[in-house]
């Protein structure tokens, strides 16, 4: 006899929320006073951006923002997290404030209030002023200085609303695929310039964290971190090694700074003259405590020894279920993750800050989107979460992503994340059948 489907009820004061970024949702870019930022300038790369695509219209939120808040009170989230477009408040990176861009998020932040839904601010997805790219950019330290006066603008005005802060969202994906692999904006390759990168974006984060406590008291604070479960492709030593390695690089390098105020040595050791420079006190101020921490989790690693590539190891692609990014679904992945940071390390309290799938979705003639790929993938990785609360782990939080359809960086709109469709001529939004899941589940704090 088939086992009964178990219903899962979240802690009570467990928070459902949804998450975008201003890049990827606002457009209006030559709006307002806005600058111009890295990635305007890399969506006019030829070949950079599938289709030649830029977020200059995007979504649209910049204009359609209160018509996307009502589709948060209607799914019936009560957190949402959004990030601030720096080149929108300091055009030129630092100097001239814009007041038109901070009366944007002025009205964004009162109307999300005004609606029962609690700001979960970003201060910085990848959005670089181009004046400050211009300058050197994150391997440059003046932009560590820069960061820290646009933190204090931005939280001395919003800081009496909103009390819950991130500071960087994902800083391996600014300093990897930014200035070591060249994938994203500003498309440098240089090894030595994305550690240099890795190193001041955690110092931008340690040392703002003061500053935002300052100016919006009571607040919590923290980081925004995308780690993903690493395995070896076997049992051989080889490829343990190779997975080690390969964690070092992409968990432990951004873990233990932060966690711990210590890069792992056999990291150091590897990169010899990339090393980063830091300087005294560095360590310290990246290992300030924080009130919270967020995981973005999407698949898995699994590594193998192999000599004949760059760094001793190759990427593996296990049988399996995969998205539309060719990611493999692996939800196990997402518990393995929290429990190890519970296990490893002292951690804050914990949200998963984005969590989700793209998927080829098609609208049928009556206009509806059956995603149940995408409600399949976020059911499993809430199952994950619920896993690891009940053992122990202090997740306080899940951030759908994404709210919206929406630019997916170098892939253009090639891909859809989000629980509510975009038409990208009209700009009408619809719900998906994953996003009716979503809100029911949020509703019902359990599914």
């Amino acid at each position: 006899m088939a086992s009964q489907p178990q219903k899962l009820t979240f802690p009570s004061d467990f928070l459902w929320g949804a998450a975008t970024a201003s890049f990827q949702i606002e457009g209006a870019a030559n709006e307002d006073g806005r600058g111009t930022s890295i990635w305007d300038t890399f969506c006019r790369v030829p070949g950079a951006v599938v289709n030649g695509d830029t977020g200059d219209v995007a979504c649209d939120h910049y204009h359609r923002y209160p018509e996307d808040i009502e589709l948060l009170r209607i799914l019936g989230v009560k957190g949402y997290r959004f990030s601030i477009a720096w080149p929108r408040i300091i055009p030129q990176g630092r100097g001239a404030i814009n007041s038109a861009g901070l009366d944007f998020y002025d009205r964004l932040v009162d109307l999300l209030l005004a609606n029962g839904i609690t700001p979960y601010a970003t201060l910085y997805h990848w959005d670089l002023p181009q004046p400050l790219q211009d300058a050197g950019g994150w391997p440059n330290r003046a932009t560590v200085d820069a960061f820290l006066k646009y933190t204090d603008i931005i939280t001395h005005r919003l800081g009496d609303r909103v009390k819950n802060w991130m500071t960087i969202n994902e800083p391996l994906v600014v300093a990897y695929l930014g200035y070591w692999w060249g994938i994203h904006a500003p498309g440098i390759k240089d090894m030595k310039a994305g550690f240099q990168a890795a190193h001041h974006v955690l110092l931008a984060h340690g040392q703002a964290v003061p500053i935002i406590r300052a100016n919006s008291p009571g607040s919590r604070v923290g980081i925004v971190l995308n780690p993903n479960w690493t395995d070896p492709a076997s049992d051989s030593d080889e490829d343990k090694a190779a997975a080690h390695t390969a964690d070092g690089f992409n968990n432990r390098w951004f873990f233990d700074p932060v966690l711990k105020g210590e890069y792992p040595a056999d990291i150091l050791a590897i990169l010899g003259d990339n090393a980063p420079k830091i300087e005294d006190g560095d360590l310290k101020a990246i290992n300030v405590p924080t009130d919270l921490m967020g995981v973005n989790y999407y698949t898995r690693a699994v590594v193998a020894a192999d000599p004949t590539q760059q760094g001793g190891a190759r990427m593996e692609h296990p049988e399996g279920e995969y998205t539309a990014m060719d990611w493999e679904v692996y939800p196990l992945g997402l518990y393995n993750l929290l429990m190890r940071l519970k296990n490893e390390y002292n951690t804050p309290p914990l949200y998963i800050t984005e969590n989700g799938a793209a998927y080829e979705d098609v609208m049928t003639p009556d206009g509806q989107i059956c995603d149940e790929k995408r409600q399949a993938y976020l059911e499993s990785h809430l199952a994950a979460c619920h896993r690891a609360i009940q053992n122990g782990v202090p997740l306080k939080g899940y951030f759908v992503w994404s709210l919206l359809d929406n630019f997916e960086w170098a892939y253009g709109y090639s891909r859809r994340f989000g629980i509510t469709h975009i038409d990208y001529t009209t700009l009408k939004r619809t719900l998906k059948q994953s996003g009716a899941w979503y809100g029911q589940a949020a509703k019902a704090n359990g599914f």
